[in-house]
């Protein structure tokens, strides 16, 4: 079995910073990427950012600029940096991983979740 466990979630002004840590635990072979998705009420969930095994990032247009994705492979736990906040990223902070279980089947794994709450 396989557990994504955030942390790193709460309240925050406006312009302030907030950082997420996500740690993969489990019977794991290998993981592609870990990324960051988030949800607002009443709105579709939509893509943060991702970072694959090589490194390579992505992130949404909404956070470009802002956030920073990251990750330390040896502890199997990726971060997102989070400054500039704005009301508008309110939200539940999703982590995702697209991985490979130890018994070699691909597998796509999501995190319970972390509120982010920015007041104006």
């Amino acid at each position: 079995q396989v557990q994504l466990v955030e942390s790193g979630g709460g309240l925050v002004q406006a312009g302030g910073s907030l950082r997420l840590s996500c740690a993969a635990s489990g019977s794991i072979f290998s993981i592609t990427t870990m990324g960051w998705y988030r949800q607002a009420p009443g709105k579709q969930r939509e893509l943060v950012a991702t970072i694959t095994r090589g490194g390579s990032t992505n992130y949404g247009d909404s956070v470009k600029g802002r956030f920073t994705i990251s990750r330390d492979s040896a502890k199997r736990t990726v971060y997102l940096q989070m400054n500039s906040l704005k009301p508008e990223d309110t939200a539940v902070y999703y982590c995702n991983s697209r991985l490979t279980d130890s018994y070699l089947r691909p597998l796509e794994v999501w995190g319970q979740g972390t509120l982010v709450t920015v007041s104006s």
